[in-house]
């Protein structure tokens, strides 16, 4: 089995449908006050339509206010139904369905926000993921980002190149830059701070430029 295998849809959905029963539990006590501290940072406002792509299990709905037009996706069948139990169970509406964060189906400027929590470290093409969420958010829309990146303006230390494909198997990967991710894009930086982990979490804001034409050439565009 060639190791390219282990970072599929294939794979990753395979894995989380058997991280799926004990996910909640080992994620929420890594990233809990991290995840609300990211929500807080988009000052959602009733109405908002809001799309939480490589939704999980739903933990995010614990921090949300109410109000909000909700819409998550997730590629696992097995994560989503435990969404959809949580969503009941706080008496939340939510659009849940199963769906590749690589190729979204929504229409052009569906949505107000788009919540990317640990997905962009998970999902196969980020770049692909990064380039949905550009299309399907309105202009001056936002999206937040909760995952590991290491810095932009250094290589990749060995040891976690040399420790990645284990880290893999497990369904994420911790060799991810998000600058180059970003770059040519219209999404511009508004907002970026550490969320521990020696610097390897960072909650970053983005706000959609107002039409593709905006996008930089080069590196992306941070706010001053």
């Amino acid at each position: 089995m060639s190791a390219r295998w282990f970072g599929t849809n294939t794979w990753r959905r395979l894995n989380y449908t058997l991280w799926a029963p004990v996910y909640d539990g080992f994620v929420h006590r890594v990233i809990g006050t991290r995840r609300r501290r990211s929500l807080e940072l988009l000052d959602l406002h009733a109405g908002e339509r809001i799309l939480i792509l490589g939704a999980g299990t739903g933990l995010d709905l614990d921090y949300l206010p109410r109000g909000l037009d909700l819409t998550a996706i997730d590629l696992t069948p097995a994560m989503l139904r435990r969404l959809q139990t949580r969503a009941a169970r706080l008496g939340v509406p939510v659009d849940a369905r199963v769906m590749d964060g690589q190729a979204v189906t929504f229409s052009d400027a569906s949505f107000d926000v788009v919540v990317l929590h640990l997905i962009l470290a998970v999902i196969p093409d980020p770049v692909a993921c990064l380039r949905e969420v550009a299309r399907v958010l309105r202009p001056g829309g936002r999206a937040i980002i909760l995952d590991k990146f290491v810095p932009d303006d250094r290589p990749v230390p060995l040891a976690m190149r040399l420790l990645n494909p284990l880290v893999r198997l497990g369904g994420t990967e911790i060799t991810r830059q998000l600058g180059p991710m970003l770059r040519g894009l219209p999404l511009r930086i508004t907002h970026e701070e550490g969320a521990g982990y020696h610097g390897l979490m960072k909650i970053v804001r983005v706000e959609r430029l107002g039409h593709s034409s905006e996008a930089p050439p080069g590196d992306s565009v941070r706010e001053k």
